[in-house]
């Protein structure tokens, strides 16, 4: 009796990094994927490696007055000012529903306007159950310092990171900003001071000008540029950060093929997220995944994981 060949297993697309396992590295960006929730019935949230809600504050905020989004060549300005429910909101309205998601890994990206902000809202968020980890917005600027970025100062960024990761019950990764001179200096800062991961990078600081009425596309002037203008740029900083720390990196910057997702990896990410693409195609994460699982089977990559930091430079 003949028996029918065993039918070989698809590419182990499945990734880890802070103790936190993820079953692919496709991660939806904060800011682009609201609380989750309002892709329920676009994206199967299960689905994805994982995402990352937008930015909580201590308290609910409004954010910028429009316009406030422009879509440049290959690119985007967003100036949304960081507009979001609160922490607190968050934590009783949005969570208990995602928490009704099965195998959703959730991440919740934290900023503020001094060290006490960052403090409090994720003393908010350690009382409740269902985040994986915190995301760490450091392209804040820092109030009580005279309104410098955390993300670009040394000393601001040590101090936050440090301060965060005393009291935080859950892992943390740190977003570090593009705008700065090098960013393997405050990628080390970000490792020394406690992160558990960084991921990069944040947008850009760009500005677009309507030439016949002379006034900026944006009401705040200037915004935060990202898409696949940027990705050329995020990737070589993706790769000076991860060779100057061990902790894992998460690549982040204008990624929307499954190429994309593989240049980042062997850069040195070990996950990446996806932000600007959701805009055109709100189902871009899952389409990622599919596609990337294909790649991995055409071009022979039975373990994703192995390509993270596997550039060949020689």
């Amino acid at each position: 009796m003949n028996s029918s060949p065993e039918k070989k297993a698809g590419p182990d697309l499945s990734v880890s990094f802070a103790g936190i396992p993820l079953q692919n590295p496709i991660i939806a960006a904060s800011g682009t994927f609201g609380y989750g929730v309002e892709f329920e019935d676009i994206v199967s949230l299960h689905a994805l490696g994982g995402f990352v809600v937008k930015g909580l504050s201590r308290e609910p905020m409004a954010g910028n007055p429009p316009p406030r989004l422009y879509e440049t060549t290959a690119g985007m300005l967003n100036a949304i000012g960081l507009q979001n429910i609160g922490a607190r909101a968050f934590v009783d309205e949005k969570l208990p529903k995602l928490k009704q998601v099965p195998g959703a890994v959730v991440f919740a990206n934290v900023f503020g306007y001094t060290r006490e902000d960052y403090e409090m809202t994720v003393e908010i968020l350690n009382e409740a159950e269902g985040i994986a980890a915190y995301e760490l917005n450091v392209s804040c600027p820092n109030t009580a310092h005279g309104g410098i970025q955390f993300g670009s100062d040394p000393r601001s960024l040590d101090e936050v990171v440090a301060t965060v990761k005393r009291i935080s019950k859950r892992p943390l990764i740190v977003k570090l900003s593009p705008n700065v001179t090098s960013i393997a200096q405050m990628a080390r800062i970000a490792q020394d001071a406690g992160a558990d991961a960084i991921s990069l990078i944040n947008t850009f600081v760009a500005m677009a000008i309507d030439a016949v009425t002379r006034k900026p596309r944006i009401a705040n002037i200037t915004a935060g540029l990202s898409g696949p203008a940027i990705k050329p740029i995020a990737l070589r900083m993706v790769y000076d950060a991860a060779k100057a720390v061990t902790i894992p990196v998460i690549g982040i910057g204008g990624i929307s093929t499954a190429e994309d997702v593989v240049e980042f990896m062997l850069a040195g990410a070990t996950a990446v997220q996806i932000g600007t693409a959701s805009y055109w195609d709100p189902r871009a994460t899952q389409h990622l995944i599919a596609d990337l699982r294909a790649w991995c089977a055409n071009h022979n990559v039975e373990r994703i994981a192995d390509l993270t930091g596997a550039l060949v430079t020689e």
